[in-house]
């Protein structure tokens, strides 16, 4: 029996995952990337590089080039996860955003993603407003609560189960 997300049976639950999408320059404002992934139905991750890479294998060696072994293992974890996976996102007001990623790995070397450092992009399909925050899963409030600006699996037993679970129902109202 499959189970649907929601569902008891934990191992049909997709994953769910934080994307803070804060760029590690100091330089760029926390806000404008969130802003950005919302509005174009993306979720990604910084790491700039002078020359576009064409496939992910180029990508992974440019940015351990340019940024070291630890941030290619980030990207890698990033453009590896499967398709339909959970993520949450905070804006620059700590509102959290809940969307799916729908599509693989591209490198955006427009001037805007640039600018805020949002060049290592997936399709997402976010909700169209954020979730209250009585509503997010303890997991996921946890996952923030941490700092940093790392994309990473939320580790919480019932985290998946219970976002799969706002998931369902505030698509059903959109």
């Amino acid at each position: 029996m499959n189970a649907s997300p929601g569902g008891s049976d934990d191992a049909e639950v997709p994953s769910a995952y934080r994307a803070p999408m804060r760029s590690r320059d100091d330089d760029v404002s926390d806000g404008p990337a969130v802003e950005r992934a919302l509005e174009l139905g993306v979720c990604g991750m910084g790491g700039r590089l002078d020359d576009a890479p064409h496939s992910i294998a180029d990508a992974l060696a440019a940015v351990d080039a340019v940024y070291g072994e630890r941030m290619a293992r980030r990207l890698e974890r990033f453009a590896s996860v499967a398709e339909g996976v959970f993520v949450w996102t905070r804006d620059a007001d700590g509102l959290l955003w809940l969307g799916r990623i729908t599509g693989p790995w591209r490198y955006d070397a427009s001037a805007d993603a640039r600018d805020v450092d949002l060049v290592h992009v997936r399709a997402c399909d976010w909700l169209d407003r954020p979730v209250e925050a009585a509503a997010v899963p303890p997991g996921v409030h946890e996952a923030f609560a941490r700092g940093g600006r790392n994309w990473q699996s939320i580790t919480r037993a019932d985290a998946a189960r219970l976002t799969a679970a706002v998931w369902k129902s505030r698509r059903s109202r959109q």
